[in-house]
């Protein structure tokens, strides 16, 4: 019991606590999915077990409408840590060998953080303390970008920037043994043959997507034990849309709209939903005025988190190379309508690329009943050899994006609308598409030497010349699925 003439001593002490509390500079902290769409509960997927992620989205802001800069993880991992497009700063291509520096005016997210007193690390989940986690930056710089790989490495008392890297749903898929995905409940796209491969194949996704939610359980329970989750803002989303055909890859809202959930105790109301539409490079300015920090001016990103700043009305996205793969691909969307502009309409959707090869059994699904004449009339154009130099999209009423209505005079208004849009982006932000700092021809040898012993191991001398059905065996198998039945 305290007399009251320890009052004014008291109240000078709560005072002083308060104040410290308040200027507490806030953590950050990015979870980072690899190849990940909105496939999860809070998303309105019944079948996926999401139930962490699904807990964060009624703790913080759910946004619905937020999307990638590139449909591949290096030119968009490349655009979130810098708050630039890509296609700005030389990052666009997929897998650089003559990796350019970054301009001494740019700087990653991190050179910000520190520069405020911030530690800054990049993580791999799994693990306590983390290890050094996946960047795949299609850029090099002079400087060290991390200081570490776990928060636990900061001074005493010293806020902190982390990036927490999940490695799935990236391919190989991870099998949830607890909870297995029945294939037979799965909802395929309409650009999908109704296949045994292909449900499989995105049950294994799914379950994938499980283990995914586990690890963020995780991160945001050792939040909770030591201590942090009130002083922390936490960013969950993923670096592009989910590794399937017309997904990773693809311009489609399949290869580019992510999960985002901002979650940030007694700033953000909880169990809010916005359909504000985010950009990816949105991210790395929010997150340092959300700490304090002045957003620089060479970010093209906007805060979106700041009630002041005009909510964006369109999102930009391209795609170029993609390892060995030339293509040159620019789009546009606002909430409604997308826009595709095909550079090379001459060069087919399915160029030939190791790593689809490689990795999707849909696409040797797709092959079969192309060459069987099976294929609906959305599979075919998909499987053409060509594809049209303009594509619009009414999302709305089409979110597969499978009816292309740039040719329909009804729609002329939002194609030319849309066709401005994309053109002054491309000179305002100097999109530099057309530079490509390596030979395709140098980077085609070495993709070979990275696949030719693993093409070997499944008997496929080239893979550029597959028998589609010994290859569909080989699938079946690899799958579990009953190789004595015919589809």
């Amino acid at each position: 019991m305290y007399s009251l003439k320890n009052l004014p001593l008291l109240t000078g002490i709560v005072f002083a606590l308060g104040i410290t509390l308040a200027n507490a500079k806030p953590n950050v902290l990015w979870i980072i999915a690899d190849d990940y769409s909105p496939d999860a509960g809070c998303y309105g997927d019944p079948l996926v077990q999401t139930p962490h992620l699904d807990a964060l989205a009624v703790e913080g802001r759910q946004y619905l409408n937020a999307f990638a800069t590139n449909p591949v993880c290096s030119p968009s991992r490349s655009a979130i840590f810098t708050g630039m497009y890509q296609t700005t700063i030389g990052a666009h291509q997929h897998r650089t060998f003559n990796t350019p520096l970054l301009p001494p005016d740019i700087k990653t997210v991190t050179e910000y953080f520190e520069a405020a007193g911030y530690y800054t690390c990049n993580g791999m989940a799994g693990q306590t303390p983390y290890v050094e986690g996946k960047t795949d930056f299609n850029f090099a710089t002079d400087y060290t970008i991390f200081d570490g790989a776990d928060w636990s490495g900061r001074a005493e008392g010293q806020p902190f920037f982390a990036a927490v890297q999940i490695s799935e749903p990236h391919r190989p898929f991870v099998a949830d043994l607890e909870s297995p995905v029945d294939p037979e409940l799965v909802q395929l796209p309409p650009y999908y043959p109704n296949h045994p491969v292909v449900r499989k194949d995105w049950a294994n996704y799914l379950e994938s997507v499980q283990v995914m939610d586990q690890r963020l359980g995780a991160i945001l329970q050792r939040l909770e034990d030591e201590g942090l989750t009130e002083n922390t803002i936490v960013f969950f989303f993923a670096d592009q849309g989910r590794p399937m055909v017309r997904g990773k890859q693809w311009l489609y809202d399949s290869g580019l709209r992510v999960p985002l959930v901002v979650r940030w105790p007694g700033r953000i109301e909880p169990d809010t939903l916005s359909y504000e539409l985010i950009s990816l490079i949105d991210i790395a300015p929010t997150s340092l005025d959300a700490a304090g920090i002045q957003i620089p001016e060479t970010m093209q990103g906007r805060n979106f988190l700041d009630a002041n700043t005009p909510p964006r009305e369109f999102i930009f996205a391209g795609r170029n190379r993609t390892d060995a793969v030339v293509d040159y691909i620019r789009c546009v969307r606002n909430k409604r309508f997308k826009y595709i502009r095909n550079y090379m309409p001459e060069r087919p959707y399915n160029q030939f690329g190791h790593y689809k090869t490689f990795f999707y059994p849909t696409l040797t699904v797709l092959n079969i009943l192309h060459d069987e004449g099976k294929l609906s009339p959305v599979e075919v154009l998909f499987m053409a050899d060509s594809k049209p130099l303009e594509e619009l999209y009414d999302t709305r009423v089409d979110p597969y994006e499978v009816h292309n209505l740039a040719s329909d005079p009804l729609y002329r208004a939002h194609l030319g609308e849309l066709r401005s849009a994309l053109d002054a982006w491309s000179v305002e932000t100097k999109d530099v598409g057309a530079f490509d700092p390596d030979n395709p021809d140098e980077l085609q040898l070495r993709r070979w030497e990275k696949y030719g012993a693993l093409w070997q191991e499944r008997g496929i001398e080239d893979p550029r010349n597959i028998d589609w059905n010994s290859y569909l065996e080989f699938w079946k198998k690899e799958l579990g699925l009953d190789i004595d039945k015919n589809p």
